[in-house]
Order: C-alpha cells, then sequence, then structure tokens
C-alpha cells in the first residue's frame, strides 16, 4: 500500500524551484511559446517608473506581522470547528436528555437519529448537493447583499465540513447508544440483530479514523482506501441491520413483519437516502482522453476536452474507483474547448503523471466547487497563490476581469510550461498581474506588504490564498490583524491530535454512561424495535 502524502502538490500549493525543462509542447497549439512580463512591485501607481536594474542577489529577511493571540484564535477556532462544536453539542445534549430518560422519542427510536446524522454527513460530501449550494448562494446573492454577509457565506461553503465530521461523529455516537440499550434488552432481540450492529458500528469507527486530518494530509492512499472501502461496507451492513430490525418482531420474536410494514419505517428511507447521495457522484465517473505536457521534471500540465466554469476542482485517478487525486480547473470558460490541470510532482500518483504519462485516465465529469466558485459573490478580489496554487486560482482571473492575480513562484514560465504562460498571457492583463520571480529577485518578496499595496490599488473587497501550510498562515494572520477579509487553504491536521483524543474520551464517556445510566423501567416502551419509527 502507497503510503504518498496527500500534500502540497496535490492540494495545489507545491512550491516547485527551478529545474531545467525536459519534454513541453504547447497544448493549447495556438501560438508560440510566449514570454510572461514580470511587473514590478515597488510601485503599482499608473505610469510609475519600471526600474531597470537587475534586483540584489540576495533580498533582505522580511520582518513579518506579529499576530495577536486573539487573531490566532479566531483563525484557529474557524467556522469548520465551531460548526463542529454545535453540531456536536446539540447531539450530545440529545444524547444526555435520552440517557436520563427525558427524550422518549430518543430512547424509542434512536435509529433515525443514526441515520439523520449519517445522511447529513454523506450530503455534506456530495457534490450534487454542493453544486447546487453554490448555484444557489451565488445566483441569489452575487454583489448586491452587505460584504459580510457575503463573507459569511463563502466561510459557510467552504467550511461544511464541519458539519459533515461532526454528524458522522455523532451517528457513531447514537450507534453505540443504540446497541448498548439493544443489548441491556438482548433477551427481545435475536442474535443476529445485534451481532450487525456492534459489526457496524465497528465499521463506521474504522471509517472515522481513516478519515482523520492526520490520516488525510500524511497518509492520503491509506485515507482514500479504507475511508471509502470501509464507508461502502457500513452502508451494506447498515442496510442489512435495518432489514432484520424492521423484520423482527420483538412482542413474539419471530420474523414476520412484511415488505409492506418495512417500507413504511423511516429508517428504510434514510437508508435509502443514503445510498443514493452516495453512488449519485460515482453514476459520473468515466474514463476520459488525456494529453500530458512535461515543461519540467517536476510539474505535469493535464489538458482535457470541454470548457468549465472557474472555481472547480477535478478528481482523477488510474483506476476507476481507487485512490483520488482532486486539482484545482483552469479553462477559459464553458464555451473553451480545453480545461487543465496542473500537477505538481511530490507523491506516488503525480510522480507516475512524469514518469509515465497516461494516455487515459479516469475522472469524475462532474466536478466540486472550491471556495474560488463564490468570487462571482464580489465586486472585486484578489487571487494570490505560490507554486502550483495557480492550478486553483488561475481560472478565476481569466475569466473575471475583476480580479487581480499575484502568482509567487521560482522561474515559472520554464518550470510550468508554454501552455500555462500563454494562458496568463493571452487572458490577465498587466493591470491586474503581479509575477514574483524568487529566482530572479534574489528570494522571496515581503508578501503582506505587496497584498496591501494591491488591496488598496485594486479596491478589492476579498483575498483569496492558495498556498503552503506555512505560506497560507502567514498570509492569513497578516490580512487578519490588518482587517483584509481573507480565505486561505484549510490545513487541519495540525490539530489532529487533541480532536482524535476529544472524540476518543466522549464517546468512552457516553458508553460509560449508556451501560451505567440506563434503567429499564417500564419495559413496554422496548417492544418496539430501535430501528423503527
Amino acid at each position: 500500500m502507497s503510503h504518498a502524502p496527500y500534500g502540497d502538490a496535490e492540494k495545489g500549493t507545491l512550491e516547485i524551484t527551478s529545474t531545467k525543462a525536459t519534454v513541453s509542447h504547447d497544448l493549447t497549439n495556438e501560438e508560440k511559446p510566449v514570454e510572461i512580463d514580470v511587473f514590478p512591485v515597488q510601485s503599482l501607481k499608473k505610469d510609475a517608473p519600471v526600474p531597470t536594474s537587475k534586483p540584489p542577489a540576495r533580498l533582505p529577511k522580511h520582518e513579518k506581522i506579529k499576530a495577536s493571540n486573539y487573531v490566532l484564535f479566531i483563525i484557529r477556532y474557524n467556522a469548520y470547528r465551531r460548526f463542529f462544536t454545535v453540531v456536536f453539542t446539540l447531539n450530545f445534549i440529545g444524547l444526555g436528555f435520552a440517557i436520563a430518560d427525558r427524550w422518549p422519542y430518543a430512547r424509542k427510536y434512536p435509529g433515525a437519529l443514526v441515520l439523520g446524522n449519517l445522511n447529513f454527513a454523506v450530503v455534506m460530501r456530495n457534490e450534487v448537493f454542493g453544486r447546487i449550494l453554490y448555484l444557489f448562494v451565488n445566483t441569489c446573492f452575487a454583489k448586491w447583499t452587505p460584504l459580510w454577509f457575503r463573507l459569511g457565506c463563502t466561510s459557510t461553503l467552504q467550511h461544511l465540513g464541519g458539519i459533515h465530521s461532526s454528524c458522522a461523529v455523532s451517528g457513531i455516537v447514537w450507534f453505540i447508544f443504540m446497541v448498548v440499550n439493544q443489548y441491556n434488552a438482548r433477551h427481545l432481540y435475536s442474535g443476529s440483530i445485534l451481532g450487525f450492529g456492534v459489526f457496524t458500528v465497528i465499521l463506521l469507527f474504522i471509517t472515522l479514523v481513516a478519515g482523520l486530518p492526520w490520516v488525510r494530509n500524511t497518509h492520503h492512499n491509506v485515507f482514500e482506501r479504507n475511508h471509502r472501502f470501509f464507508g461502502w461496507s457500513s452502508l451494506i451492513s447498515s442496510w442489512i441491520y435495518t432489514l432484520l430490525s424492521n423484520i423482527h418482531d420483538v412482542s413474539d420474536g419471530r420474523w414476520d413483519h412484511t415488505f409492506v410494514y418495512v417500507i413504511r419505517q423511516q429508517s428504510f428511507w434514510y437508508n435509502l437516502g443514503m445510498t443514493v447521495f452516495i453512488v449519485l457522484p460515482w453514476i459520473c465517473t468515466r474514463k476520459v482522453q488525456v494529453d500530458v505536457e512535461l515543461p519540467s521534471p517536476k510539474v505535469a500540465v493535464l489538458r482535457f476536452e470541454r470548457g468549465m466554469q472557474q472555481g472547480l476542482l477535478a478528481r482523477i485517478s488510474r483506476t476507476a474507483i481507487m485512490e483520488y487525486h482532486a486539482f484545482g480547473v483552469i479553462s477559459e470558460g464553458t464555451h473553451a474547448k480545453y480545461h487543465y490541470l496542473i500537477c505538481g510532482v511530490q507523491g506516488d500518483f503525480t510522480k507516475s503523471l512524469v514518469n509515465d504519462p497516461p494516455r487515459m485516465i479516469w475522472t469524475r465529469e462532474l466536478k466540486f466547487a472550491g471556495v474560488s466558485n463564490t468570487s462571482t459573490l464580489y465586486k472585486r478580489g484578489i487571487r494570490i497563490c505560490t507554486g502550483t496554487g495557480l492550478g486553483a486560482a488561475l481560472s478565476t482571473c481569466i475569466q473575471s476581469p475583476n480580479w487581480y492575480l499575484i502568482w509567487i513562484g521560482s522561474d515559472q514560465e520554464k518550470t510550468f510550461g508554454p501552455t500555462i504562460s500563454g494562458l496568463i498571457h493571452r487572458h490577465v492583463g498587466p493591470e491586474r498581474l503581479l509575477l514574483w520571480d524568487s529566482k530572479e529577485r534574489g528570494g522571496r518578496p515581503d508578501t503582506m506588504k505587496i497584498l496591501k499595496e494591491v488591496y488598496d490599488y485594486w479596491q478589492a473587497e476579498v483575498v483569496f490564498i492558495t498556498s503552503n501550510y506555512v505560506g497560507n498562515a502567514e498570509i492569513q494572520q497578516g490580512c487578519k490583524t490588518l482587517g483584509i477579509p481573507a480565505f486561505g487553504t484549510l490545513w487541519d491536521f495540525v490539530l489532529m491530535g487533541y480532536t482524535s483524543l476529544w472524540v476518543g474520551l466522549c464517546t468512552a464517556r457516553f458508553i460509560r454512561s449508556a451501560v451505567v445510566g440506563v434503567t429499564w423501567q417500564d419495559r413496554e416502551s422496548q417492544q418496539g424495535s430501535f430501528f423503527l419509527s
């Protein structure tokens, strides 16, 4: 099993140092390779003189903006974690009432709470639901609503994963509560029902562990395989458990409930809905032709047919159901003939794109929306990126004249090739483009200085950031300190240890409370199956 890290390359934030170009050809087949102008940052005023002297061999070290503890807290305790806290707390309170016998519905029908939470967890990661949600927000609230409201929309859409993870954890905890209750009244239930209940909980817990941030970011292939296949196994096991629970009549111990009775139970429809949400994106999976440009040993530029709207990400894989990797989509618009992906070489998958370029590759035709898709909400904005982060940023600046592009990299044209440089040259004018070649200029820029100058000059409403962990943290802290609205790449693996410890302790406490605290004062209230309604 490959243990390639899911890091900068597949997040689209890999910073690539200059290398000698190898095989390279212009995938656009329109013009010869073009030179990209690198615009000065000393002054952003109109008609400012352009210095002709070479930059110093090494730039002086820039003093970083020191963020206050309040700023650091706001950035770390972002909307993702706030969503997690609210949803998990509500479920925790509900579970407390159920254990204290203050919520009869939850005691009698915990299966509805199990599957309700799991349905929400699945929906939050469903591409179709995501695209509909982004479309609704972008159509109804673009530009005319107050800025604070539009910023809130972007933050909510970017951090829906907080609802996904909190509902998944809560669903497992409710499942444990339900199985413990059934075990306490085990004389009413068949051993097969109890067995599949325990088995399903184990599968769901393994799925949860495989999806922890640390696993997801440092062992991406492990995450992909286990989170997906144990999740599918959990779905099948949940179906079996639901059907067994609904067919079995606890009043007389017989398996005599009819099919009509079964399909009238809400657990049946919850399971059916969850199945549809899981299967639907896979219906759009296709094996398609791809052209690969290799401008340097560190980058592969993939070209696919069909134009795309801005702000989308594509998942690609060598196989139909195994490890899928996400990259930002570059396109000139829905009318265009092609769209492109920039794949920086880092893990096993991206290395194979250079060492063994494919002619056919698997992808989901329905792309999922990223935070850049909300750029239509704003009148003017800035897209700042480093290295291969350009892949997630360029479409926004190509398709909208109201967005300014700042791209920091090393020897960009040689590293990324004529196709990417041609797209920039043809579609992003010098009045809204700043390229910083760290090789030519002697090092990285004072990022916050040039960003603040561009922000004032461009009269931007928001900044979108795509960079590595260090760069993202530095820019976000600087923007927050200076009062500049900004959204950056989500890097959540840092707090993984605290998150997993918290979840483990909470789960253990719930199990202990359910086992020790539950008393059965009224057996008649337990005559219905816990998965019925």
